[in-house]
């Protein structure tokens, strides 16, 4: 009788420096440009970059600007943390009477927009 296998794989840690190099990977800025707020997206959104940008997506709600958008044709890739940013400016920002829509999605973003149909809720 043969006892069964175990395939075991090793699991590197990533180090603090390595984080902060995957979250700087992404980046995001903001800008005033007379009748919108612009938000441009870069690289990666997702669980390790998307805190970042919390703070100014937080001042922009507070400061009650609208409308908001967020250009997203520098996007390769987002995951759920990246889409949950993006859909709480957005119902943030709604709530108070304004308006954000999103442009320039292309390859695994718009795959995902359209997935979870935020591309025709969001549309420019």
């Amino acid at each position: 009788m043969t006892s069964p296998s175990i395939a075991v794989s090793s699991v590197r840690s990533i180090s603090t420096d390595q984080h902060r190099a995957i979250a700087e990977a992404a980046t995001f800025s903001a800008e005033d440009t007379g009748t919108t707020t612009l938000i441009r997206l870069h690289g990666t959104f997702d669980a390790l970059s998307s805190p970042a940008a919390r703070p100014t997506l937080d001042a922009l709600v507070n400061e009650r600007r609208s409308p908001v958008t967020v250009d997203m044709s520098g996007l390769r890739s987002i995951d759920s943390s990246g889409v949950g940013a993006v859909v709480s400016l957005y119902k943030r920002v709604l709530a108070q009477g304004g308006r954000v829509s999103v442009q320039g999605l292309r390859g695994q973003p718009l795959a995902i927009f359209q997935l979870l149909r935020l591309d025709r809720l969001m549309a420019a």
